[in-house]
């Protein structure tokens, strides 16, 4: 069966789906996105993802191109005419179609287009032996908290990683401190077992996996901190991993070919891998049966 898109109020074969050239997310990067796991038929942490979506918007001052209520009815729609069980569903908004001009467009109505791919689920082998990450300066601009369409910087970051054979890059402000990969948050474990993160503000994106992870830690009583670590710390760190809403927790035990602890996945990314995996699989079904 083919894939299905969709693209402003119609279903339309994947291979088939286009924008206008005057689309302003296509000129002017000028729009927002979410990108939701679809795990064995679940739609994982869809409010959060929503939620994060309405603050882009609005921080953009673009406006819904549809209730929410009837996105999240599209979603599954499309959901359901793409068949996968495990995939990726990406949703965009931009500012809309109208004539090539810096300021904002009166009167133009906001675009949608959404898309479902399949993937497989969690490679064994990158739960079993982890990822090699590098460091890279961060070039991005100041407000990296609103998840926008604008990637150019992180494109960049994650082709330097692929050259070295690594899974992403780690970018680091003018101080030496770790921000975040190129789509994914960054983590650390402390000698005394203490797990941080950078905190939420304008140089990261809070991660939906993120907040997923700090709510399992502190259920789980883990010891945690949201504060700044350079890259010394990272490389001196008992365990690395990396999270985003495709690879959960994902360990790390390279950072510039520099081995991590025993260049093993810890203890500590491993348990909460399965405690997340265990959240997914608690959620209920995107579709009903029968």
């Amino acid at each position: 069966m083919p894939r299905v898109a969709y693209v402003n109020g119609r279903y339309i074969e994947h291979r088939r789906a286009a924008v206008h050239v005057e689309d302003r997310g296509y000129q002017f990067a000028d729009g927002v996105y979410e990108v939701i796991h679809l795990y064995r038929g679940r739609l994982i942490d869809e409010d959060p993802h929503l939620d994060r979506l309405a603050r882009s918007l609005g921080e953009l001052k673009i406006d819904w191109p549809v209730s929410r209520a009837a996105l999240s009815l599209t979603m599954r729609e499309l959901v359901r005419r793409n068949r996968y069980a495990t995939g990726l569903l990406y949703i965009q908004v931009t500012r809309g179609v109208a004539p090539r001009d810096h300021k904002f467009p009166a009167d133009t109505r906001s675009a949608l287009v959404m898309t479902v791919r399949p993937i497989p689920e969690f490679p064994a082998e990158m739960r079993d032996e982890g990822v090699k990450v590098i460091t890279i300066d961060d070039l991005r601009w100041a407000r990296c908290d609103i998840k926008t369409v604008a990637l150019l910087p992180n494109v960049l970051g994650k082709q330097a990683a692929a050259e070295s054979e690594a899974y992403e890059a780690w970018m680091c402000d003018a101080d030496g401190f770790v921000t975040e990969g190129t789509s994914s948050n960054a983590w650390i474990v402390t000698a005394d077992g203490t797990l941080v993160t950078r905190p939420s503000g304008p140089d990261i994106l809070r991660g939906i996996t993120r907040q997923a992870i700090i709510r399992l830690a502190e259920d789980a009583d883990i010891p945690f901190e949201e504060r700044k670590f350079s890259r010394e710390e990272a490389l001196e760190a008992r365990e690395a991993f990396l999270s985003n809403s495709s690879h959960f927790v994902t360990p790390v035990t390279s950072i510039d070919d520099t081995i991590i602890a025993n260049g093993k996945p810890g203890s500590l990314s491993t348990v909460l891998h399965e405690r997340y995996t265990e959240f997914m699989d608690s959620m209920p079904p995107a579709l009903k049966r029968g």
